[in-house]
């Protein structure tokens, strides 16, 4: 439990109370002694196997045996009793003094929990009414309708901000989920969540340092020669710091999870749950416990460091052989603890920063065309987990050096992709990596009939739920999902949707995502924000090449299903030789695409066409 800096002054004058005035009354017991003429000398007793003490007292004659025995029973036995009274007393002071900051931390965090639970209720009570007034008006015509929902939408997100950012913790962690939900919800409420990835509270050097001491059982300086007070970067369940190991010298990046976390977690997904369901119950048509369900499900894997430093281990080790192809590096794990994990220290702006791109000679084209190889492989590679937090805040762009790019005939990119918070990562089941392949080979060959059969296949969607599907996962308005996915969008089309959702669309959408599988929604989620980054980039490449290079890697799934389902005959069997040749040109074909298009877009820069 975090403890204020108050607080421990005042355990600190409790030690001394307790202990140090003991000491102090038993050297006046002794000084008691002296003034009686009292000492204490060995002597031998008549066996000389052993020893023991005899007091002498001299008070100017000698006294008699029984006498002495009588008076040293008496000055022993006071003594005795004012030293067991001193330490009873202390004791009693020290425990009393103890429960009593016992109680006061208790009186404290049941105000905090007070305080964070009034947010929640007052401003869930203000959006349900408000939602309730507009959705409950007649107006003249649908644009004053639309006008006026817009504002409540506006309204709300705003008051929601505002709670979100006090409670801090894991509602910037839904706030962050939320703003990432570009495909469900209006944008309103995306628009004003945004601010929520990159400013987060951030918690006090003090108690930084006692979450340290408390975890590692050593002070900071110990560990580190340096170590900046002023955290590199705050995020909803804990902030980075830049530090310096005593031992090596080595630069670090020290994450530490905020020590508040632990004391308000299970009352936060309490209040959420609540508020979620109340959602289910006065606005059946927006379901949304399926959202909590997630954060429910995944909050304390993130919150379990070592979990974070075998992922970014594991990703590393595989990723290590294709830099040529990717660019992604993964900061090396130094040492982690359930609430500390030290990583190399590793920096660079932000892929959305267009100036230092192209102030670094950076080509944004290389930089799309690898974020798209690195989640790629990660959806569709059997084996590989899914990073699902990949937002501009986790990942990094730091350019290189020419002698960092190797020798001139293997020179590779002039840049790296650092990918930062590795705290969230999915297995994906292999058949649904099969079926989810099939599924964009589909749309991609604009294959109606197929991508029905593998929608159905890997996220359970019926007929008539596919339009609505089709257009949340692909981005695109249904027409242009079906027939033309490889075109730009264009602002008509995007008006177009943007209506849609506010025409009553949104209710269906959301009805539609809450019966989903959980992996299938964080895919999705992973889908919806690599686009994001592609469109922040804007690259010359549109989005012909992001597809392109999804079908290479769509095509490699469906090659090693059908290779695997072949081998299950003979090999001298002629069905199966046809099969493999078959099976080799239909990846072939995907292969020769996307290695035209690299061609044709090399020439295009070497010829500045």
């Amino acid at each position: 439990m975090f403890r204020s800096p108050l607080s421990t002054f005042r355990r600190t004058q409790l030690f001394c109370y307790a202990h140090l005035p003991v000491r102090w009354r038993l050297l006046n017991q002794c000084q008691s002694f002296k003034r009686l003429h009292i000492r204490s000398q060995p002597q031998k007793s008549t066996h000389e196997s052993n020893f023991q003490w005899r007091w002498v007292i001299e008070n100017g004659s000698r006294q008699s045996g029984r006498a002495k025995q009588f008076k040293e029973r008496v000055v022993l036995k006071s003594a005795t009793g004012k030293a067991v009274a001193t330490l009873s007393l202390a004791g009693a002071t020290g425990a009393g003094s103890y429960f009593y900051n016992e109680l006061e931390d208790m009186f404290n965090h049941a105000v905090m929990v007070s305080e964070r639970s009034t947010r929640i209720v007052v401003a869930a009570a203000k959006c349900f009414d408000d939602y309730r007034q507009v959705l409950g008006t007649k107006f003249d015509t649908e644009e004053a309708r639309q006008k006026a929902l817009s504002e409540c939408h506006k309204r709300c997100a705003e008051r929601t901000y505002k709670v979100l950012e006090a409670n801090a913790g894991i509602y910037i962690k839904m706030g962050q989920h939320l703003s990432a939900l570009t495909y469900l919800l209006p944008p309103e409420w995306t628009t004003t969540f945004i601010p929520l990835q990159d400013q987060c509270p951030v918690s006090s050097i003090e108690s930084i340092r006692e979450l340290f001491l408390k975890d590692m059982g050593v002070e900071l300086e110990e560990v580190f020669s340096e170590f900046d007070p002023v955290p590199l970067g705050t995020a909803s369940l804990a902030q980075v710091h830049k530090a310096r190991f005593r031992e090596t010298g080595d630069e670090v990046a020290v994450k530490i999870q905020h020590p508040s976390l632990a004391e308000f977690i299970p009352l936060d997904l309490k209040l959420t749950g609540l508020v979620f369901s109340a959602i289910d119950r006065f606005f059946p048509e927006y379901p949304m416990m399926w959202l909590y369900h997630e954060l429910d499900s995944s909050i304390f894997v993130e919150l379990d460091f070592t979990k974070e430093a075998q992922y970014a281990t594991e990703t590393k080790a595989y990723f290590q052989d294709k830099k040529g192809l990717t660019a992604l590096r993964i900061p090396t794990v130094k040492w982690a603890k359930p609430r500390i994990l030290v990583m190399e220290y590793i920096t660079g702006a932000r892929p959305d920063d267009i100036k230092f791109l192209d102030a670094h000679n950076i080509s944004r084209n290389e930089v799309s065309v690898c974020l798209s190889h690195i989640f790629n492989t990660m959806i569709f590679t059997p084996g590989v987990r899914v990073h699902c937090d990949p937002h501009a805040g986790n990942l990094a762009i730091r350019p290189l050096s020419k002698s960092e790019r190797g020798p001139w005939y293997n020179r590779g990119h002039n840049f790296e992709i650092i990918l930062y918070d590795h705290g969230l990562y999915r297995d994906v089941p292999l058949d649904l990596r099969r079926s989810y392949s099939k599924f964009w080979l589909s749309v991609i060959d604009s294959d109606e009939a197929g991508m029905r059969k593998y929608a159905k296949e890997f996220a359970g969607i019926s007929d008539d739920q596919f339009p609505l599907f089709a257009s949340a996962i692909t981005g695109r308005d249904y027409h242009a999902a079906k027939s033309s996915i490889m075109t730009r969008k264009s602002k008509d089309e995007m008006k177009k949707m943007v209506a849609a959702l506010q025409g009553g669309l949104m209710p269906s959408l959301i009805k539609l995502l809450s019966g989903v599988p959980p992996i299938v929604l964080l895919i999705l989620k992973t889908n919806d924000l690599t686009r994001a980054l592609d469109e922040c980039l804007q690259s010359t490449l549109g989005p012909e090449r992001t597809f392109l290079i999804m079908a290479q890697y769509c095509a490699r799934t469906v090659y090693a299903e059908d290779r695997e389902k072949l081998q299950q005959t003979s090999i001298f069997n002629p069905k199966r030789i046809i099969g493999e040749v078959e099976a080799f040109w239909k990846f072939f074909k995907r292969q020769s695409k996307v290695k035209f298009f690299d061609v044709t877009l090399w020439f295009t820069d070497i010829l500045h066409i």
